[in-house]
């Protein structure tokens, strides 16, 4: 099987409750969104064909033991549950950025599922599947991207809908990078006292210059 790769990096995981931590990216190409703040335009559709066993291949020569499969909207391929199935076999730890509009468990469980539940400032909000909610296991992060007071009590009333197996730590909340003062975040957070992590891009602090291989 073959999947439509943007790019393979080796970098700091900025994001998830592993942030901080050198990790392998595969970007692959091709969303079902469009959110007003997508900072990943350029993987709608560039990218070329590899079967999965390169992809593998370009991954191990990294020597890194924690992969992350972004995209895009990396569920949209049919390959990349094979290439979640193979990186855990290989003995990596494996997280799947994905952004909550189509059925997670077409993944192995074993994998750590980065749910992004959309907030209506992104204008996809509609396109949640609610279903997933459900489907999210002790293993699984879910993620809101805060760009506004609306957005933020959004995601504070999604919380309720959340399977209670699913830890606070693993609920983060992010501020729109550019739109939402992380402090503004932060002051909200508290005053709600609902135990959830705030989260920065770490990798957009580290390299503000750079936008693709980080």
């Amino acid at each position: 099987m073959r999947l439509t790769v943007n790019e393979i990096f080796y970098s700091i995981q900025g994001e998830s409750t592993h942030a901080g931590r050198p990790c392998v990216f595969v970007r692959l190409t091709g969303c079902n969104l469009r959110c007003r703040y997508c900072d990943t335009r350029y993987a709608y559709h560039q990218g070329s064909e590899m079967p999965v066993a390169r992809v593998v291949a370009q991954l191990n020569a990294f020597n890194c033991k924690l992969a992350a499969i972004t995209g895009g909207e990396p569920l949209l391929q049919a390959a990349t549950p094979l290439l979640v199935e193979q990186l855990l076999e290989a003995g990596y730890r494996v997280l799947v950025e994905t952004n909550g509009s189509l059925n997670i468990d077409c993944v192995d469980r074993r994998c750590t599922r980065i749910m992004d539940v959309k907030c209506p400032s992104s204008g996809e909000q509609t396109r949640n599947d609610g279903a997933n909610f459900g489907r999210l296991t002790e293993n699984d992060q879910v993620k809101f991207v805060v760009g506004d007071r609306p957005d933020f009590d959004f995601a504070w009333a999604a919380l309720t809908a959340l399977p209670r197996h699913l830890p606070g730590g693993q609920i983060l909340f992010a501020p729109q990078f550019g739109r939402l003062p992380p402090e503004r975040l932060a002051r909200w957070i508290l005053d709600a006292h609902i135990e959830v992590r705030l989260q920065l891009q770490l990798h957009k602090l580290i390299w503000p210059d750079r936008d693709r291989g980080v």
